[in-house]
């Protein structure tokens, strides 16, 4: 009993760290939080990924005047709503843009072409869209 109590005294003096405390558990919800901040993260990425393909595509139509499948317009909308149900908070607005996409996909499914009309359809909702979300002040978080 005496060596172990002279050991950490001398130990003590002579200016050796000690160990730091043990870090406290991690909390589950704590995980789970994230883990979702990580998902909605990934759904972000793939959305807009998936926009600015079906956009490039619709854009370079319009430029061109060549004609497009529907396939890009399935892509655009598709990727417009992983995008709003991952970036938008208000509920209302989201479930309206996701809504409003996947009716906008299946009806370019079900019509089978893309007119010039809908090309330009979708470029200028886009461009509006960017605008709306780009000039929109961000939420300051309420101070507890």
């Amino acid at each position: 009993m005496m060596s172990t109590d002279q050991d950490q005294q001398s130990s003590e003096e002579s200016g050796e760290l000690k160990s730091p405390p043990p870090a406290p558990p991690i909390r589950e919800e704590e995980v789970e939080e994230q883990e979702n901040r990580q998902m909605q993260v990934a759904m972000k990425m793939v959305g807009s990924a998936m926009v600015f393909i079906g956009f490039l595509q619709v854009f370079l139509s319009v430029n061109t005047g060549a004609e497009i499948s529907i396939f890009p317009m399935i892509i655009y909308f598709s990727g417009m709503a992983l995008w709003a149900y991952s970036s938008v908070d208000t509920p209302i607005i989201r479930y309206t843009v996701i809504g409003l996409s996947l009716l906008c996909g299946m009806a370019f499914m079900s019509f089978g072409e893309v007119l010039f009309w809908h090309k330009y359809a979708i470029y200028w909702g886009t461009v509006g869209m960017v605008i709306f979300f780009m000039f929109q002040t961000p939420k300051k978080p309420a101070s507890l």
